[in-house]
């Protein structure tokens, strides 16, 4: 589909959001391995418990990050559902916002797993003894991002599906819901190192692949257009 001239962001600035997004998830990605990255030591809790106090607190900074460059890049999902209804497109991208804010306020809510491992480690006891609670309030608000993270992904697939967006229709395989969905397939058959670095950072490597396949299809678009306009006389 063909861009409008009067959308309220440009095709440009809609690439330029991806970016934002691509710098995001690669913040806290990295954030992931600040906790987590242990070598091949694939227990997640056990690892927090071993690392610096400078990295759980450098951590927590990227997820602050991460969440204003997630929120820009939020831009990117209005600009690319124009075509479609003003209701889907509305609701596509608040429930979007919402789930890349709850990817900030999740990371950051694992300073208190971090910490109480740390503790845990200090007084000699297992550090999942000490890390119930904070596992539990983190788990919880993983529940409630499911909700507008169901939303867009139903209305996501539907409306890219109909062709009323900027996408095409095969932008619906690297949507967050398919990778999501095969998570524990693709998580459950590594080991080691690997396992560590791609489990830990799953989520954040999800957004990788969709706002790169997001920026490439908008940008892929955004040529298309020109050349019609040029061919025009």
């Amino acid at each position: 589909m063909e861009y409008h001239s009067n959308n309220l962001i440009s095709p440009l600035t809609a690439i330029w959001l991806g970016f934002s997004g691509i710098l995001g998830s690669l913040v806290l990605f990295s954030g992931d391995m600040l906790f987590y990255y242990n070598g091949a030591q694939t227990d997640f809790i056990s690892n927090m418990s071993v690392v610096s106090s400078e990295r759980i607190i450098i951590s927590g900074i990227s997820a602050l990050i991460s969440a204003w460059l997630y929120t820009l890049a939020s831009g990117q999902i209005y600009f690319a559902f124009q075509p479609a209804k003003k209701w889907i497109r509305l609701t596509v991208f608040l429930s979007f916002l919402a789930v890349m804010i709850s990817f900030g306020v999740v990371h950051a809510a694992y300073i208190a797993i971090a910490t109480s491992a740390k503790n845990a480690a200090e007084f000699g006891v297992t550090p999942n003894s000490l890390t119930e609670l904070a596992v539990s309030a983190n788990n919880a608000l993983r529940l409630l991002a499911y909700i507008p993270f169901g939303i867009f992904s139903i209305l996501f697939v539907t409306t890219v599906w109909a062709k009323n967006t900027y996408y095409p229709r095969w932008l619906i395989l690297f949507s967050p819901i398919i990778p999501f969905l095969l998570a524990d397939i693709i998580v459950s058959n590594l080991e080691g190192e690997i396992k560590v670095i791609v489990g830990g950072g799953y989520l954040n490597l999800i957004l990788l692949l969709f706002f790169s396949c997001s920026t490439f299809a908008l940008w892929r678009n955004k040529i298309k257009t020109d050349v019609k306009l040029q061919a025009q006389p």
